[in-house]
């Protein structure tokens, strides 16, 4: 039988050396990782900028690993939400990573806190974790489909005052790029600004942009213009039949939304103000009844 003091000892040895043993195995697996290079990239929000060196190291030993496929779908969702030149396909499952195993130490440390360490929540926060970067980025998919529908409208007339004074539809992009307002769709079309400068032609540069976008109102406006220049058709009458379409989609969708709101006020209606009312109005009688009682 060992004596209880060399146990102890041999604990405090341990413990201290298992910390250090620890430190040195991670920064040896961080100094593995290549220094990332964001010179040509848009800058990482506040909230990214603390655990990205985490996010760095799942990107380079798990996310590398990842079938093309998967790859491949992770950087559409990305194009789609327009984060794209913010991070790659392998740095977003890093990301996933990252988030996965935060929330399964806050879960195992609330459980432990309670007393009873409950895997099953931990396998819950791990799932919620590993989620929480998809739901993310699917609120900026549609924020930003958003943002681009309802600024079609305006550069589709910057493109049909363009074309009809005159200029080609390369110089009519040029001039509703220079002159319209800040959105995603401005992006866009710096994009198909590149591509042409880049040899691309006109036609296939636009189809790109709508592969990207992957938007039926886009598709549409691609559409116009292709067909327009197969034919022979006016370019600017073509343009302009689709502002005028999506100006009255536009107003189509503002007055949905303005017949739904009725019915979406129903539910806070009758769980939260109308108990409220019925409390203040009927507590003072109810006081009376029982005073008289």
């Amino acid at each position: 039988m060992f004596d209880e003091s060399v146990v102890k000892y041999i604990a405090n040895i341990m413990v201290p050396a298992s910390l250090i043993l620890m430190c040195v195995s991670i920064w040896g697996i961080r100094r593995e990782v290549p220094e990332d290079d964001r010179g040509y990239l848009d800058p990482l929000p506040r909230s990214l900028r603390r655990i990205w060196p985490i996010v760095n190291v799942f990107s380079y030993y798990v996310g590398d690993k990842l079938p093309v496929d998967w790859l491949v779908r992770y950087q559409k969702h990305l194009e789609k939400a327009g984060l794209n030149y913010m991070m790659g396909p392998t740095q977003y499952f890093g990301l996933q990573l990252t988030a996965a195993v935060a929330m399964g130490m806050i879960a195992w440390l609330c459980t432990y806190m309670l007393g009873h360490v409950d895997y099953i929540y931990v396998l819950v926060g791990l799932l919620l974790g590993f989620s929480m970067p998809l739901f993310s980025i699917n609120d900026f998919k549609k924020r930003r489909e958003r943002e681009l529908v309802r600024s079609l409208p305006v550069y589709l007339d910057f493109l049909t005052m363009a074309t009809q004074a005159g200029l080609n539809m390369s110089s009519a992009v040029a001039q509703s790029v220079d002159k319209g307002p800040s959105s995603p769709l401005k992006v866009e079309f710096k994009k198909v600004m590149r591509d042409l400068r880049a040899g691309v032609p006109r036609a296939e540069a636009f189809r790109m942009m709508a592969d990207r976008l992957s938007l039926q109102e886009i598709s549409a406006f691609v559409t116009a213009i292709v067909q327009a220049e197969k034919t022979g058709a006016s370019i600017g009458d073509a343009l302009k039949v689709q502002a005028d379409q999506r100006r009255i989609e536009r107003f189509q969708r503002a007055e949905k939304l303005a017949m739904e709101a009725p019915v979406k006020l129903i539910f806070p209606l009758v769980v939260f103000i109308f108990p409220t009312t019925f409390i203040v109005i009927f507590f003072p009688i109810a006081i009376k009844i029982m005073e008289a009682f």
